[in-house]
């Protein structure tokens, strides 16, 4: 059923290309607010960022029933900056990632991806003449979004993550293991039996309701034509962070310190995920000591993939609470 709260707002989207801190290395930034808006504050404005192996375009705007993730905040009175790091989406890729992957090391680190993020933010304050924006970033990208935050709070008014990574003492699925080329080849097509693998085996239908699936293939699959063109129905997905994985999460070793966040908090997070289990999402949330205030909302019956699945709204939902609330510094 299509949301009823969304019809009748038009929507401005615009694709901006902005210079990061290397020379011949541009970011995508797509932007979309309501046409009607015509002044902006810290409040109402959010940046965005994804995870590990799919764009902004894959993760956060791929229109289902009508409507996507960041049609959904736009048409509730936000103005969304969703950036794609260097070597995904419509972001340059590095050069590295048209020649044979085991010809270099793994690109695109963790810490190369707060700095790409770091940039899109200085580009939204210096945009409208704001001093603070929302943060948002799902998965790898809720570490980007964490650490970013954790060294830049006066810039930051909310934070929001869905499934962040942390500290894990047992394999993480993302990571099947090998020796590590500088970029990984991701069959799309052929993820929905791993995706749903991750629900109870008498739950998995439904999950993805009629049609998304679909969609949200051609949607990735466009976010990477060269690849399209080389190696069809597979898009490229930077290796630095499963690097990451192995020299931090899994290594008992933090990429940051969540207990250096002092903005308020919410942790977002699905009953069957399995690439952040319930007790790796615990952990993280009671690491987050310095918060002013922290909220932990649980999706049921969702997997790491729920902003994408048939309980979206739930999660769509809680965030615009979240960020719609009044908060005053000073509490």
């Amino acid at each position: 059923m299509t949301n009823p709260s969304l019809a009748h707002v038009p929507i401005v989207t615009e694709d901006l290309k902005i210079a990061s801190d290397t020379a011949g290395i541009e970011l995508s930034i797509r932007n979309k607010r309501p046409a009607a808006m015509d002044t902006f504050s810290s409040e109402k404005t959010i940046v965005m960022v994804h995870g590990a192996t799919y764009p902004i375009g894959s993760l956060y705007d791929v229109e289902l029933d009508g409507y996507s993730f960041l049609d959904y905040l736009a048409s509730h009175g936000y103005e969304v900056y969703a950036v794609d790091v260097r070597g995904y989406g419509g972001s340059t890729r590095p050069p590295e990632m048209e020649q044979p992957a085991e010809r270099n090391p793994p690109l695109v680190d963790t810490e190369t991806g707060v700095r790409d993020f770091s940039t899109a933010v200085d580009y939204v304050l210096n945009r409208r003449g704001l001093k603070k924006v929302n943060i948002f970033g799902m998965s790898w990208g809720g570490t980007v979004a964490g650490a970013y935050t954790s060294r830049n709070n006066d810039k930051v008014n909310k934070l929001t993550l869905v499934a962040p990574q942390w500290l894990s003492t047992k394999p993480v699925p993302i990571d099947t293991g090998g020796p590590l080329g500088s970029y990984r080849l991701v069959a799309v097509g052929t993820t929905k039996e791993r995706w749903l693998s991750a629900a109870p085996e008498g739950k998995r239908d439904g999950l993805i309701p009629d049609g998304w699936f679909e969609k949200w293939v051609e949607a990735t699959l466009a976010s990477d034509p060269k690849a399209k063109a080389a190696h069809p129905g597979h898009i490229r997905a930077a290796n630095g962070p499963i690097l990451d994985i192995r020299e931090y999460w899994t290594a008992g070793i933090a990429f940051y310190e969540p207990g250096n966040i002092t903005v308020p908090v919410l942790l977002v997070h699905a009953e069957w995920d399995i690439d952040v289990p319930l007790e790796l999402a615990q952990s993280f949330f009671t690491s987050l000591t310095g918060a002013v205030y922290r909220r932990w909302v649980e999706i049921g019956e969702g997997t790491h993939m729920v902003l994408l699945e048939k309980n979206r709204l739930q999660a769509f939902q809680a965030i615009q609470v979240f960020l719609d609330e009044e908060y005053s510094p000073a509490l």
